[in-house]
């Protein structure tokens, strides 16, 4: 009895413990999302400025990413808050969060092969790049990517409605440990990230390497196919990082096993951050900061229109 009083205070404790110390990680997870949101929103209003930024094909991609990257975030922060608070969320309504989670996350994978492959017909193809390229062609692979990206989540809600017969509470936290409990659901998981991942990275090598080989002959601009080819290797970097986001789901469940809540949430809160958020700022890096012409206009929106803006450096470099 003694031992069961015991068990009973230890576990009153701990979730004191979790209670007090769970605003903190709240806000200390928050704050940078926040930071990053702001960053990602001042771009997105950059790019509605300027009609170029509308039409060239890299500045739409750059958009897509922007905006994929920001849900993603968001999305993020709302399945954090809830596991730190411990709110029971509604079965149907945790499904639909997984679901964007998990679109958004293959979406954004894949339309990094498409961002190296505009950059590898800019460099290897330059005469045809704004036919191969044009305006429609680029909403169609935009198109084209989100039904690869939809295909695991289409599938995952056809087995939950159809087989899945194991989750019969209404309200749970909401993760997929606990919503999606077969087997079948992780043999999916793991067969599309292969394929994803493994394809996205073919892409990204054969980018970088066929644009190394072009910028060794006489006929091709120098100062832009090494400035493609950095494009491309960050782009390599960020599927490093997004590949190693796939291990958080493992780390968590393995710290699970062998110890306590608040240890998890630790964990969770670095995972987030070197994993999932990081990995999201890399995206002002490789195609705001970096393009002379856009990097104008965004640093004056983003000091609120203290910056000074040269219109003529927009018309040079665009």
């Amino acid at each position: 009895m003694s031992n069961f009083n015991e068990s009973k205070t230890n576990l009153t404790q701990t979730l004191l413990v979790l209670d007090r110390d769970a605003p903190m990680k709240a806000v200390l997870f928050v704050t940078p999302c926040v930071i990053f949101l702001y960053v990602n929103g001042v771009m997105l209003f950059t790019l509605r400025k300027k009609t170029v930024f509308q039409e060239a094909s890299r500045y739409i991609l750059f958009g897509h990413m922007l905006w994929v990257d920001t849900l993603n975030l968001f999305m993020s922060v709302v399945l954090y808050i809830c596991a730190v608070s411990r709110i029971l969320i509604m079965k149907n309504v945790c499904l639909v969060l997984l679901i964007a989670a998990q679109a958004l996350f293959q979406v954004s994978t894949i339309n990094l092969a498409l961002m190296s492959l505009e950059r590898y017909v800019a460099i290897c193809f330059p005469l045809r790049h704004a036919e191969i390229t044009s305006y429609r062609r680029t909403h169609i692979s935009i198109g084209v990517v989100w039904m690869l990206g939809l295909i695991q989540c289409l599938s995952e809600m056809i087995i939950f409605y159809a087989i899945d017969s194991t989750n019969t509470a209404m309200h749970l936290f909401c993760s997929r440990t606990t919503l999606f409990r077969l087997q079948v659901y992780k043999k999916l998981e793991i067969a599309f990230t292969c394929v994803f991942f493994v394809s996205v990275c073919f892409v990204i090598i054969f980018t970088y390497a066929s644009i190394a080989a072009v910028a060794k002959t006489a006929a091709c601009d120098k100062t832009s196919a090494k400035k493609a080819n950095k494009t491309v290797l960050l782009h390599l970097i960020q599927l490093g990082l997004c590949a190693a986001s796939i291990l958080v789901g493992v780390i968590q469940e393995a710290i699970y096993v062998y110890t306590d809540y608040i240890t998890l949430l630790n964990v969770m809160y670095f995972c987030f951050l070197m994993f999932i958020i990081f990995p999201k700022c890399l995206s002002p890096l490789i195609y705001g900061l970096r393009d002379q012409a856009f990097s104008c206009l965004f640093k004056y929106y983003f000091t609120f229109g203290k910056g000074k803006v040269k219109p003529f450096v927009i018309e040079q470099h665009v």
